[in-house]
């Protein structure tokens, strides 16, 4: 992993002067003997650039220790993490505090004040565990939670306020935060808890059956990112060794040293860049960009994309049998029936003359290749198809992703356009036989061709963060590139609508695109629908022998 210039970091400690941590070590001594740290008489920063999207990061020591200058040698990974993003473009606002758990920093009102400063756009990461394991009440810190993710509840009379309390669990906590910042427009990320220098062996403890498990499960069943940063930290930590880690803490094995929090900033950079989290490591700097990704399975990326039922399908018109019918098949990029999103297979209609062809949206949000042939979507149009109807199909999008891996919803096909085949056992106990992408699109194209009717294959509409420097530059290139050998060997037409659609978005530029999208880089509004129907028009026009011309309203 790349190192981090150590000079930003020391220059803050210089600027922060020895006046500023004798203030707080006598502060501190004096609220120790008082006997409580009381929570509301420690400040928090705030985002320095307020028109800025801000990353603000919640937690424990761990992520901030003390004020976060590093004044006793101890220092959280929260600090470093700024030098590894743009401060031009991004606010990271380091909100942890020290000797908090995930219950005690809601109950002590730490949330309510970093709530506060929460803007839709903003980021939230989340880290608690390390104090969560304490005592639930007594007379120091009573700041325990309940072990688990779930619902359970202990009524207490908090021995250190003297008033009741409902402490629930870890997990409790994590959702409060979590529906909170979604409330206010924030995207919230769950990271599991940096681990402890502690080995077994030559490998580290890790909460692998605790707190790493716990987060992850509240992140999943809230539908959000999460980054396993305990593994990834634990990894890095076995592949340098026992030595090389003693120097990475400044105590017996909880707090890092400078040098361990920076390792554990790019662990979480790490991370966010295994998410793919476009909208967040963009504001990455020249250091955080050569971070390596971690590995795939150290994270979790949510599946935001909504399985729509056939009441987002239905047929407005009935079908008029003495003309020909254009039937579009695909996901909720073509059709989406979803808040506000809309396909371009929902406008593309009035692109064609009513009275000389049916146009049949028969595209259904969530779906894939796979999953429009296994639910008979497919063979429902194949049944009614006529010589001389069309079929136009448009799909990838919910194609891609392991095959078996629940987390994918069962619609992943298999990469490629071959004959590979693998059985999957379904929810109910049935057993598929999952094909690759291609192999359904060959089956789509030859039944279209038995029937004398014409298929028409669109490689799939590209996500609109792709831009790079300024250039607009389409992601799905392998499902653009099966997409043409299925027609090549099939016989079929093929728009290469990827290309199509990223070239009228380099023409209208970053900030026009980012206005025709209903959703953060999917699912295009009733505008971005009606530009991608014209680029669909635009590739029809390119075929040869132009089949559709004849149906087209003369402009």
């Amino acid at each position: 992993m790349n190192q981090v210039n150590l000079s930003p970091m020391i220059r803050r400690l210089t600027r922060r002067g020895l006046f500023h941590m004798a203030s707080q070590v006598l502060l501190l001594a004096l609220l120790l003997h008082a006997g409580n740290l009381k929570a509301e008489l420690r400040p928090l920063p705030e985002p320095e650039k307020p028109s800025l999207p801000s990353l603000i990061l919640i937690g424990d020591s761990t992520v901030r220790n003390g004020d976060g200058s590093g004044g006793n040698g101890q220092w959280g990974w929260g600090e470093p993490l700024r030098d590894l993003f743009d401060s031009s473009k991004l606010n990271v606002v380091n909100c942890a505090v020290g000797g908090l758990s995930s219950r005690t920093y809601l109950t002590n009102g730490y949330w309510e004040r970093t709530k506060a400063h929460l803007k839709p756009g903003d980021f939230l990461i989340m880290q608690f565990g390390h104090n969560d394991a304490s005592a639930i009440n007594d007379d120091q810190r009573a700041r325990g939670t309940i072990r688990g993710s779930g619902d359970e509840a202990e009524e207490i009379v908090n021995q250190l306020t003297g008033k009741p309390e409902t402490v629930h669990t870890y997990g409790w906590y994590l959702r409060r935060y979590i529906q909170d910042a979604q409330a206010k427009g924030a995207n919230p990320i769950v990271c599991s808890p940096v681990p402890r220098k502690s080995w077994n062996g030559d490998s580290v403890n890790r909460a692998t059956t605790s707190y790493s498990a716990w987060a992850r499960q509240t992140a999943e069943s809230e539908g959000v990112p999460y980054i396993d940063l305990n593994d990834i930290i634990a990894e890095h930590y076995e592949s340098i060794g026992q030595t090389k880690v003693e120097a990475l803490f400044a105590d017996k094995h909880t707090h890092t040293s400078l040098r361990g929090a920076q390792l554990n900033a790019e662990c979480l950079v790490a991370g966010l860049l295994a998410l793919k989290n476009g909208d967040l490591v963009r504001h990455l700097s020249q250091a955080g960009q050569s971070i390596d990704a971690a590995k795939a399975v150290q994270v979790i990326t949510p599946d935001p994309r909504p399985i729509l039922d056939d009441s987002s399908v239905l047929d407005k018109m009935p079908l008029r049998e003495a003309i020909p019918t254009f039937y579009i098949m695909g996901d909720s990029t073509v059709r989406n029936g979803y808040r506000d999103g809309v396909g371009w297979g929902e406008v593309i209609g009035r692109y064609f003359s009513a009275e000389k062809l049916n146009v049949v949206n028969r595209a259904i949000g969530g779906r894939s290749t796979r999953t429009y042939m296994r639910e008979k979507r497919w063979e429902d149009i194949f049944n009614q198809l006529r010589p001389g109807d069309f079929v136009i199909m448009q799909f990838g999008h919910n194609d891609g992703g392991r095959v078996g891996d629940i987390r994918f919803k069962r619609r992943p096909a298999l990469a490629g356009t071959g004959d590979d085949a693998q059985e999957v056992t379904l929810d109910d106990g049935s057993v598929e036989v999952v094909h690759t992408y291609g192999w359904y699109l060959k089956q789509i194209c030859t039944g279209v061709k038995e029937k004398q009717a014409v298929p028409i294959i669109c490689s799939p509409i590209p996500h609109k963060n792709n831009w790079h420097e300024g250039h607009f530059e389409p992601d799905f290139a392998e499902h653009r590139a099966w997409c043409r050998q299925v027609a090549e060997a099939t016989g079929a037409y093929f728009i290469d609508l990827t290309t199509i659609i990223g070239d009228r978005y380099q023409q209208f530029g970053e900030v026009k695109v980012n206005t025709l999208f209903a959703d953060a880089r999917t699912h295009t509004n009733a505008e971005g629908a009606k530009v991608n129907a014209e680029c669909v028009i635009a590739g029809l026009k390119l075929l040869p022998t132009q089949p559709l011309d004849p149906f087209l309203r003369s402009e």
